[in-house]
């Protein structure tokens, strides 16, 4: 099945998408090329949350902490902690954890490259020749012309995917928030009310016109930002402002990273022929929380399935399993958070409803139920009833705030 100027699969991005198709494509058996522009960090905030290190044997020593309590900040400053009961929350330094991601997938035989994508041809007899810009690890430059041929691609090169643009229709229907964030070490003598076991998340307009701040704890180090889909709103005064009010406008500042966070999953995550997208390049990144690690490594995991279906059966039709699999399972999710952050984050005056619900132990309960095992939890039908009627009541304004 593997000729020697062929690889069955060339994966486009390394990132947790990318590396995690990479190695389920490699622990297959089958000849696979990570392709990955070295030196890019994608601005997160690094939770991953117990599913997450179950389904993909993820180490304990990748946690720089455990966050146990989430702590929601309304526009008034009235706070809500949520406790994590009987668990925790995982946080990751994204350069750390990628390249951890990165290498398990080489000692599973994925080779690794170092380039950026530029296109893709067809030979003759149709099959796919990627080009890209070559570069050796660690050196700047343009880098050297280089392609391979391939039976098939993922594209997992992030929000604005080459791969998606050139070879997947809708592409361009793609919805956005623009994130920026910035790393700075945890200060020696730490400031009133810190603690290096809470995310804090801050539901203000001076913070975000439409989405949120955070101030999230990574054991040395903190990731303090925020994110919005208003070009002209600042994002970078945004994340000073936050680093005032927590007391960390001092600390010292070790990267400044910002990128676009995909919130709506494409259309099509596939060309029909050889091609199918993942993680940010398919927009599965979750609405109103932002979260992207686990639905990135998910959506790896489904493309590298529908990728070994295809180059098993050579139907190309194989393909259209990742996003049907996907939106079977979290499709649903990904529907009530997007309506929950078009309709509870336009306004400060929502936005402090919206906090003042999650006062409710119900609702932190079957919250982080869901959140930590990637559910919609089932469980106490009648806190379900109770929940529904006070967000009737938010809604109708009849609720005191």
């Amino acid at each position: 099945m593997n000729h020697p100027d062929i690889y069955d699969a060339v994966v486009v991005g390394g990132g947790p998408a990318g590396a995690t198709a990479a190695h389920e494509l490699a622990r297959q058996g089958h000849r696979v090329l990570l392709l990955d522009r070295a030196g890019r960090i994608k601005p997160c905030g690094g939770a991953i949350p117990p599913r997450l290190i179950r389904d993909f044997d993820i180490p304990d020593h990748l946690l720089v902490a455990k966050a146990q309590c989430a702590r929601m900040v309304a526009p008034s400053n009235h706070r809500v902690d949520i406790p994590i009961d009987n668990g925790f929350v995982g946080m990751v330094n994204r350069d750390e954890f990628d390249e951890w991601l990165r290498q398990r997938a080489a000692q599973a035989g994925a080779e690794r490259r170092t380039g950026t994508f530029s296109r893709i041809e067809r030979d003759a007899d149709g099959t796919a020749v990627v080009h890209f810009m070559a570069r050796p690890p660690h050196t700047r430059g343009e880098g050297t012309p280089d392609s391979v041929r391939a039976k098939c691609i993922v594209g997992a090169d992030g929000a604005n995917s080459e791969v998606a643009k050139q070879e997947v229709p809708g592409a361009d229907k793609g919805k956005f928030v623009f994130a920026y964030h910035e790393i700075v070490r945890a200060p020696e003598h730490k400031p009133a009310g810190y603690d290096a076991t809470r995310c804090d998340v801050f539901y203000q307009r001076q913070v975000s016109p439409d989405f949120y701040g955070w101030v999230f704890p990574h054991g040395d180090t903190l990731s303090i930002g925020t994110g919005s889909a208003d070009k002209g709103f600042s994002l970078k005064t945004a994340t000073a402002l936050l680093r005032r009010m927590s007391g960390l406008d001092g600390a010292e500042t070790l990267r400044r990273e910002g990128a676009p966070l995909p919130l709506k999953p494409l259309p099509h995550w596939d060309n029909g022929r050889d091609v199918v997208l993942a993680g940010d390049a398919a927009g599965v990144v979750a609405p109103a929380s932002g979260e992207g690690i686990y639905y990135a490594m998910l959506g790896g995991q489904l493309a590298a399935q529908a990728a070994c279906e295809l180059l098993q059966t050579g139907q190309a039709s194989a393909l259209k399993q990742a996003r049907k699999r996907f939106m079977k399972e979290h499709g649903t999710v990904f529907w009530v958070l997007g309506m929950m952050q078009w309709f509870w984050y336009t306004t400060d005056r929502r936005r402090e409803r919206f906090v003042k619900i999650c006062e409710d132990r119900d609702v932190q309960q079957l919250t982080f139920e869901s959140y930590m095992n990637k559910k919609l939890t089932r469980k106490k039908p009648m806190a379900h009833v109770r929940i529904f009627f006070k967000d009737v009541a938010h809604l109708l304004g009849l609720a005191r705030v």
